[in-house]
């Protein structure tokens, strides 16, 4: 870098630090530039002008002395020892006068750099517009110079006038075509962030880095570039790199304390260290972040120490102030905001302090003087601190919460309107003021009731106001516990328990001292009628906090615990320790104790009489509960909570019985006093509960809404009609709620909820459709798709939860969780593991950004990511993917590792897993056709777990192939015995449907099918097996020719037929039921309705089916299924050879399990099709593989005895009708007509007068089977 560049990258840094008012850094630099640079005029003008920064006045003059007579610097040197003679504290007024009228006159001759120097000088003391002057005069007598359009920039950009800022940026532009400037570049970068372009700021900054490394004021710009955007890790980072370059770093130490304390509230040793070396500015800014003891003593000693050195200035004395009414040393206080006063008399600030002081002593008169002239003086101004004053004094004044809301309103938008425009920085920081928005929570919360909503009740207006305050407080310092505590206290008033519990866990974890957390904890749990666990918490916080028994709230939680646990001397004595404690007592008590006083709202206090009262009266000590309750009634007769002991003393009276009292007591509380609508609540409950008059409880919400209409009490009403059993009515009141608020979620999900109860689901979803339409209530879109899945209807509610998440990408947290929730239900409705993973990838992100931005919402979300992962995990163990389940599992115990439930899961998954080994061994020898050992496998999972129905079913489907069939009942019989409910399990009845259609009965197999038909898991199965009964109840050879008229008259019968073409429409209906979900289910779909057209015989039909089944053959190579179709259609169509042809192309094929049944079936008719043309041989080998496969084939062993028959070998036909008869269950009539014919040709004539009898019980008209074979059975054996 060449000596010009240097010169200029000093010059600067300078300014820079003339612009920050770093005055000694300015001294130092320019000190070293003299001893560097030959021009060494403009460095001395800058260190004299440093000096006198310092108020180093005389040393200032004699620098300038040195270069007044120096052409470039002349000018600026006269305007500054012009500036120095008035700092002087008695200025030389004929000094002044001559050195005017000099630069006056040097002014009309003065060079372009004489003109410039005094334009800077100018800036520098921020008096811009004579500073443009000097510099349009500069810049038009140069003709257009560089630096002085550059400084023209920079003055326009910091004028504090938008019109002149905005057109700053064209100067620099200018000015950066001629050659790259770093005062430029710098004023770009200043442009931008005036325009709320930070990356390009920070574009323009990075290019000063890479072009000018050493120069600091880039990397500080930098880091608070990064700021701006709000990437903390980055300005974390770039601070660190600072320090590396300079250990001392103001900026660098500033950016650490301010993200120690707001962002992690990390107030240890290490941190102390840092916030020492940083500015008083940022200490007093952090230190209002959380008032922690030992900071406030180090921040009062700083200030001590500045006042110390600089006596006169009024800010510091009324800093001085402010930290001692942070320490609660008010007095004191007063004494400094009064010195403050007295050094400046126009101090507001110092007024402010004084009327905080007041109000917080008890003098509200004098304050209230204050304040309306403080009010008066200051209308123009509206500071928010006046208007928070005034909300304080309304509230010590006892006045009316409307009026208390109101101003604390107009506190938060006065407040809030001054951060407008502001990026995050220091300043911003500073301007929040996070003490104060917690003062105005604070003051909101005391407007609230003590106590929850009951359910369906919306929460009082001023809880939002308090989020709405804490929840900017807790996004921007996430660091400050008390503000998390104080949201946790907002969710829990406002009846979100376990957002509330998030919340105070998080503070626990941060800080397990927090008294106040682990005692909203206790009163969290007390609610939930958790009462070892509230003990349990007040136990911990003792443990942690032991002056925590100084606080009346700790022994009011206590005694409420006590009290339910039905302790109550116990409870009484808590209670009476209570009462003694400062704070609870308004009237003089708390005056005379020397130990620091606990705030206790004027609520809780209240909770203390009464609970005491209550405890005595349950004790049987009535005379004292009476005593209590009169001292309740003095202490707090004319305040709010005056009426809440009126409540109380009508539950005394029911206690006693005496429900008129209590009536008369509540009916004294007017509409125009607070607690009017808990009073009416009361008297309603009464009513219902104790008098069981419903009219009349009614009635008390009915005046509500008449007295006091709005979408509350509205909403009340219509919940006491709910109440009551009247949904009707409660419909058309909640409708008139929706009216009055439409944008009120709580009343449209009544609604819906209103219209399911009175089983108009039709009406309820229509509903929420229209609210859906209208575009105010997406939030019913989740109700709606519950609904619709509870109705399963499975389509609509998946087209419901497609439109939820059709939208842009979204990074907001609450849209990003809403998402997940869309995502979960999507993903139980499609049972698809690939939904799950969007869902789990979508938590991933609000998992990351929720650490961030909700820290108390984390154990929420983790809850949800802990319900996906075992979702997923199920998901992967149905479909056997053990490992991804196991993975999944244990992920689902990262997030929430004292889930029961999921370990539960994990267990039997593990469990399961030994036996899937089992399983597989299992299926692996069936693979292998080792039926035997396959059977042995199952047998030993069943005897395990008998109702493990998926093993059932496929054991029945094996032992059939295995031959033992009459081994099935055995395992039905344990799965009964294990489950008294699993004759009504939809898998038991597939099971057994299965067993019965195998074994000959297809109209039971039906009737069990038909019982498993609408499950999810077993319905898609039970339904196809039903339609293969339907279109082949008899397992005949569809298309065989065979045993086509062996039946003779019966088989062409007008009966049979019609009962024929019902079947057939009984199986089109039921193929409307399948919903296949995978292509190959699709196919098979498609062949099964084409089937019908088959069963109709018709040839017009035919023909279209095979049209069908042909072109499933030429799309899917080798398809079993459509060419055995093919097949079938060409025997019914009498075209016998391409029949044939099909069936080869298929016994050329390799067996599959998959294809197993459609392997035999097309055996089957090949063999049908070699009998008919006397291919005995052939069709021996095709059946005798039918029987490899399949051991109970009944058809298989009916065609080989028929081929026996045919070779008048009755001996072994006869074996072989047998078997049929026998795996046909003894039921087909036909197989028995043939082997009684063969008994009687073998000379088998008991044998076969035997099966004649049993084909006559069960077919007493069955034709020729008694003349044919039972007369002549019986001749031959008389004979």
């Amino acid at each position: 870098m060449s000596n010009v560049e240097d010169e200029e990258l000093t010059l600067a840094l300078i300014i820079y630090y003339c612009q920050e008012k770093y005055c000694n850094h300015a001294l130092n630099v320019s000190s070293e530039a003299q001893r560097n640079f030959s021009n060494d005029s403009v460095f001395i003008f800058f260190h004299a002008y440093g000096l006198l920064m310092q108020d180093h006045v005389q040393e200032a003059i004699q620098e300038l002395e040195q270069v007044r007579d120096r052409r470039d610097v002349s000018l600026c040197t006269l305007m500054a020892l012009v500036y120095a003679q008035k700092k002087r504290p008695h200025p030389d007024r004929d000094t002044i006068q001559e050195l005017d009228a000099r630069v006056k006159e040097d002014r009309k001759s003065a060079s372009p750099k004489a003109l410039y120097h005094a334009g800077m000088f100018l800036w520098l003391l921020g008096r811009n517009d004579k500073a443009r002057e000097y510099v349009d005069r500069m810049i038009k007598i140069s003709s257009g110079s560089t630096e002085g359009i550059i400084l023209k920039g920079w003055i326009d950009l910091t004028s504090g006038k938008d019109a002149y800022a905005k057109k700053s940026g064209k100067y620099f532009d200018e000015a950066l075509k001629e050659k790259i400037n770093i005062f430029a570049l710098m004023g770009k970068v200043q442009y931008y962030e005036f325009r709320q372009n930070y990356s390009g700021a920070l574009e323009i900054v990075n290019q000063v880095i890479v072009s000018y490394p050493s120069f600091m004021p880039a990397l500080v710009k930098k880091m608070k570039l990064l700021l701006s955007l709000q990437d903390w890790e980055q300005t974390v980072d770039a601070a660190q790199r600072l320090l590396q370059r300079d250990k001392n770093n103001l900026e660098a130490l500033r950016m650490l304390a301010l993200h120690s304390l707001c962002r992690e509230g990390d107030i240890g040793e290490e941190y102390y260290s840092i916030i020492m070396k940083a500015s008083l500015l940022i200490i007093l800014c952090c230190v209002q972040c959380g008032r922690a003891e030992k900071m406030l003593q180090h921040t009062y000693t700083m200030v001590e120490r500045s006042f110390s050195q600089a006596s006169r200035d009024a800010e510091l004395a009324t800093e001085l102030g402010y930290q001692l009414v942070l320490q609660g040393r008010t007095k004191e206080a007063i004494k400094w905001y009064q010195t403050a006063m007295s050094l400046d008399e126009s101090s507001v600030s110092a007024l402010i302090g004084i009327i905080r002081c007041q109000l917080s002593e008890g003098h509200l008169e004098d304050a209230e003087q204050q304040l309306e002239f403080l009010t008066e003086i200051q209308q123009s101004i509206g500071k928010s601190e006046l208007l928070y004053l005034r909300a304080v004094l309304a509230t010590k004044k006892r006045r009316s919460q409307d009026e208390i809301t109101n101003l604390l309103n107009d506190t938060v938008d006065t407040h809030f309107s001054t951060l407008q425009g502001l990026p995050l920085s220091v300043e911003y920081y500073e301007k929040l003021n996070p003490d104060f928005l917690l003062e105005i929570a604070k003051e909101y919360l005391a407007l609230c009731p003590a106590k929850p909503p009951a359910q369906g009740q919306a929460p009082v207006p001023q809880l939002q106001h308090c989020a709405s305050v804490l929840d900017t407080v807790v996004k921007i310092v996430p660091g400050l516990l008390h503000a998390v505590f104080l949201m946790a206290k907002v969710r829990f008033l406002s009846g979100d328990i376990e957002a509330a519990q998030s919340s105070l866990q998080h503070c626990l974890d941060q800080k397990p001292s927090f008294a106040d957390a682990h005692l909203l904890m206790a009163q969290i749990h007390l609610l939930q009628g958790n009462f070892k666990l509230s003990s349990q918490s007040l136990e911990l916080c003792l443990s942690h906090n032991f002056e925590v028994r100084e606080h009346p709230l700790y022994h009011l939680i206590k005694a409420q615990a006590q009290r339910k646990m039905g302790e109550l001397q116990e409870a009484i004595q808590t209670l009476q320790l209570a009462m003694s404690l400062p704070g609870v007592k308004r009237v003089g008590s708390a005056a005379k104790s020397k130990a620091r006083r606990v705030e206790l709202s004027a609520a809780d206090c209240v909770s203390v009489y009464l609970e005491l009262a209550e405890a005595l009266w349950l004790n049987g000590e009535q005379h004292e509960a009476a005593k209590v309750m009169q001292d309740a009634i003095n202490e707090f007769t004319g305040s709010p909570e005056e009426l809440r002991v009126t409540i109380a003393n009508a539950d005394l009276a029911l206690l006693r019985g005496d429900t008129e009292l209590a009536l008369s007591m509540l009916r004294n509380i007017t509409q125009d006093q607070p607690y009017y609508v808990q009073a009416k609540e009361k008297m309603a409950d009464i009513y219902l509960n104790h008098r069981k008059e419903k009219r009349l409880y009614v009635s008390c919400y009915r005046d509500l809404v008449e007295k006091m209409p709005s979408s509350h009490t509205y909403l009340l009403l219509g919940d006491a009609y709910m109440n009551i059993q009247e949904p009707e009515l409660a419909i058309e009141v909640y409708e008139q709620a929706l009216k009055r608020n439409p944008k009120d979620g709580a009343v449209a999900s009544k609604i819906g909820k209103a219209l399911v109860k009175t089983h108009n689901y039709v009406k309820a979803i229509n509903y929420y459709e229209a609210a859906l339409k209208s575009g105010q209530q997406n939030f019913l879109r989740y109700d709606l798709a519950e609904l619709l899945m509870k109705l399963r209807q499975y389509e609509r509610c998946e087209r419901v939860l497609h439109e939820a998440l059709t939208h842009d990408p979204v990074n907001e947290l609450p849209l990003l969780t809403e998402d997940c929730r869309y995502l979960v239900l999507l993903a139980k409705i499609q049972s698809k593991v690939s939904k799950n993973d969007e869902a789990l990838l979508s938590l991933h992100r609000v998992l990351k950004r929720v650490q961030l931005e909700q820290p108390d919402a984390v154990p929420m979300q983790k809850q949800l990511a802990a319900e996906i992962c075992a979702e997923i995990a199920k998901h992967c163990s149905n479909q056997h993917g053990y490992e991804r389940a196991v993975k999944f599992y244990k992920e689902a115990l990262v997030y929430c590792e004292s889930d029961s439930k999921v370990s539960s899961l994990f267990s039997t998954l593990l469990s399961d897993m030994c036996a899937c080994g089992k399983e597989m061994m299992a299926d692996l020898m069936f693979r292998k056709q080792d039926y035997e050992q396959a059977v042995f496998h199952f047998q030993q999972l069943l005897e395990r777990k008998p109702d493990n129905y998926p093993t059932l079913s496929r054991l029945i489907d094996l032992l059939r192939r295995a031959g033992k069939l009459e081994e099935v009942p055995r395992f039905l019989e344990m799965a009964e015995k294990h489950s008294p409910r699993a004759k009504f399990e939809p898998g038991y009845n597939y099971c057994k449907g299965l067993y019965l259609w195998y074994t000959g009965e297809p109209n039971d197999g039906l009737r069990h099918f038909n019982k498993a038909r609408k499950d999810n898991d077993w319905g898609q199965n039970a339904v196809y097996n039903m339609i293969e009964i339907c279109l082949n109840p008899d397992n005949e050879t569809m298309g065989g020719e065979v045993f086509e008229n062996l039946d003779g008259d019966m088989g062409n019968s007008t009966e049979k037929q019609e009962s024929e073409q019902l079947a057939v429409r009984t199986a089109e209906k039921l193929l409307k039921e399948l919903k296949p979900q995978t292509p190959p289910g699709h196919v098979q779909l498609r062949i099964l309705e084409h089937y019908c057209y088959l069963a109709t015989k018709q040839k017009a039909n035919v023909e279209k089916a095979l049209g069908v089944f042909t072109e499933i053959a030429n799309n899917e190579k080798d398809h079993v299924p459509a060419l055995l179709a093919m097949a079938t259609a060409y025997m019914i169509l009498k075209q016998t050879p391409r029949a044939r042809n099909q069936l080869k192309r298929i016994a050329k094929m390799s067996w599959n399990i998959i294809d197993a049944d459609e392997f035999e079936k097309s055996w089957l008719l090949l063999a049908d099709i070699y009998i008919q043309s006397g291919k005995y041989d052939m069709a021996g080998e095709l059946l005798k593989r039918c029987l490899r496969h399949n051991k109970s084939c009944c058809k298989a062993y009916e065609y080989m005895g028929y081929i026996m028959e045919k070779e008048q070998s009755f001996r072994d036909a006869a074996m072989n009708y047998e078997m049929a008869w026998k795996y046909g269950n003894q039921t087909n009539p036909t197989i028995g007509y043939k082997l009684a014919f063969n008994y009687l040709k073998a000379k088998r004539h008991v044998d076969a007068i035997d099966v004649c009898h049993k084909v006559l019980d069960a077919h007493p008209n069955y034709p020729r089977i008694r003349k044919d074979i039972l007369d002549k059975a019986r001749a031959a054996l008389r004979s």
